[in-house]
């Protein structure tokens, strides 16, 4: 089978635009076969609506996106953080619980809450960004001893989504791992720093 000509036209940046309205239109059957396909485009459109089902009550598919979180390919798991953003549109609390119970499993399934709960629009109210605040500290936590690379990559930018929604309480979350002696929280440390939404606050 040739590949998609959505995926052809770029190998580096998927039509993200497209993966969204296939997620919207497509139905659950289709869905379903795209979240199994051999394409990593067509796997993230499947990935994405799956996050559409879910937030139309449809939990069951929790355990393929799951699944999906620890994909190889690394546009996959960007697309099961797409998911969880798009269920969280719909419902916070719920998203945020499920990304909650994530932070206890693996590297990728820790990645994949984080990068799917640290999304500005999510993050409007004191609550839902105190939420965000809570689990990535707590997954930060973890990175010394998972030593995990895609994980520190995505704490890299995370930490200054939240902090910009919650800034006080944010930024003094933030402030004891400046003075952390870890190369891979130092590493976080000065990520978020380059970020022009922490670099404001700041």
């Amino acid at each position: 089978m040739r590949e998609p000509l959505a995926w052809r036209t770029s190998r580096t940046r998927a039509n993200l635009e497209l993966v969204r309205a296939a997620a919207e239109e497509a139905d659950e059957s289709l869905l379903i076969r795209l979240s199994t396909s051999d394409h990593e485009f067509l796997v993230m459109c499947g990935a994405v609506g799956l996050g559409r089902l879910v937030a139309d009550g449809n939990g069951s598919h929790l355990v393929r996106l799951r699944e999906l979180a620890s994909d190889p390919r690394w546009r996959v798991r960007e697309a099961v953080a797409m998911a969880l953003q798009r269920w969280g549109e719909d419902d916070f609390d719920g998203m945020a619980a499920e990304a909650e119970r994530w932070a206890n499993g693996s590297p990728l399934e820790q990645r994949a809450a984080v990068a799917g709960l640290c999304e500005p629009r999510l993050l409007r109210s004191p609550e839902a960004a105190r939420r965000a605040l809570e689990l990535i500290e707590r997954v930060t936590a973890s990175l010394p001893r998972s030593r995990d690379r895609v994980l520190r990559q995505a704490l890299g930018y995370c930490w200054s989504v939240a902090v910009a929604a919650l800034p006080e309480e944010g930024l003094l979350r933030f402030e004891p791992l400046q003075h952390s002696s870890d190369p891979d929280l130092q590493w976080v440390v000065r990520e978020n720093l380059k970020k022009a939404r922490l670099a404001r606050l700041r």
